[in-house]
Parts: C-alpha cells; sequence; structure tokens
C-alpha cells in the first residue's frame, strides 16, 4: 500500500509537531556555527504551509508535498527555499491518490540534486546535503529490495539520522557555517538534523 492523503497528512503534522519541539535546540545549533535564524525561519515556513494547506486543501499526497513546497518557497533565508525546492521534487513525482515507495524515491533523488546543484554542496560539506543524499540512496535500496513505503521510510529516518549526526565531526564547506571555519567543528548541523526529523516523523 502507498502513502495515501490521510498518511501524507498525518506525516506533515507530526513534522510540525516535532519540529516546534526542537525548534530552540535547532537554532542555537546555528547560532553556534551560523546566524541563528534557522530555527525561527523554519517556524515560519511550517506556519505558512499550515495557511497553505488550510487555502488550497489538497487532493493527493503528491499535491499536498507542493503545498509544503510552497510554504517553504516563501521564506526568508537559504534552508528555507532550499528545503522547498526538495518538497517541491518530492511532490512532483507523484499525482496519484496514493504515492508508491518507488514515487517517493524519485522525488527525494530528484529533490536532493536540485538541492545539490543550487547549493552547490556534496556529503561531507556539513549541510542538508548530508542527510539527504543518504535518505535518497537509502529509499532507492529499499525500493530495490521490494519494501513497502513504511520499511522504505523507516530506512531513510535511519540513513538521515546517521548522516546527520556524521556533520558534528566534519568542517564546514558550504553554507553559512562555511564562514567559521573549524568554530563548527563539533556542532552539529541544523539542516541535517530536519531532514533526519522529517523521516523519523513519519514513525511517529
Amino acid at each position: 500500500m502507498g502513502l495515501d492523503l490521510d498518511g501524507a497528512y498525518a506525516w506533515i503534522a507530526s513534522f510540525q509537531r516535532r519540529f516546534e519541539a526542537e525548534a530552540t535546540e535547532l537554532g542555537e545549533l546555528d547560532r553556534r556555527a551560523g546566524d541563528g535564524d534557522f530555527g525561527a525561519n523554519i517556524r515560519r515556513a511550517l506556519r505558512r504551509v499550515e495557511r497553505r494547506l488550510d487555502e488550497a486543501p489538497p487532493s493527493a499526497p503528491g499535491e499536498l508535498f507542493l503545498g509544503v513546497a510552497h510554504g517553504f518557497l516563501n521564506t526568508g533565508g537559504t534552508s528555507g527555499p532550499l528545503f522547498g525546492l526538495w518538497f517541491r521534487g518530492i511532490g512532483q513525482a507523484s499525482d496519484a491518490p496514493a504515492m508508491t515507495l518507488a514515487e517517493l524515491a524519485k522525488g527525494v533523488d530528484v529533490g536532493t540534486a536540485t538541492v545539490q546543484r543550487l547549493g552547490k554542496a556534496r556529503p561531507g560539506d556539513k549541510t542538508m546535503v548530508d542527510a539527504m543524499a543518504p535518505a535518497a540512496d537509502a529509499l532507492a535500496a529499499a525500493v530495490a529490495d521490494g519494501l513497502n513505503v513504511a520499511g522504505g521510510i523507516a530506512l531513510a529516518a535511519d540513513a538521515a539520522r546517521a548522516g546527520a549526526l556524521a556533520t558534528e565531526s566534519m568542517r564546514a564547506r558550504r553554507g553559512r557555517a562555511a564562514y567559521v571555519g573549524d568554530v563548527a567543528r563539533g556542532v552539529l548541523d541544523p539542516g541535517a538534523l530536519t531532514v533526519a526529523l522529517f523521516f523519523d516523523s513519519a514513525l511517529a
């Protein structure tokens, strides 16, 4: 069974709750390695998402993710629009009543490629890509192994979390943290942690 509209709504609602609970901590991580506005910017994006979905209720999961993308794309800073492009990749992967694991995998892969192209970031640069890329790889592997959507998302969540935790020891080469050099060592990347939180939220 694929990811239907109710399941997608539940996923985004869980993500909103989880992010709200951790926004202050994520903002503090950004303050230590950047300008400290990450938590506030993403919270504003999620409020825009909520308004967008209320104003234009989606009829399919892909349409819902496009609504999420719209909320993020209209947010200040750098991370918000990049997340918006990532969610747009997911949303454009399917217009069916239920999104298959293969479609979700394709969407995450396309969205990640877009973020990498525009942000010029690669795995190891201490950015959100350090969680996005492993999640995309895990979803592709899950499709190849014939797993269902829940199984694939669980693997993606594990991969994203491992990728996010690995940023702690990295020297930032992209993003705001790149300006502070070694000062950012020992600080987890908040963007990568948010990607991990997104996939974890589907399992809640």
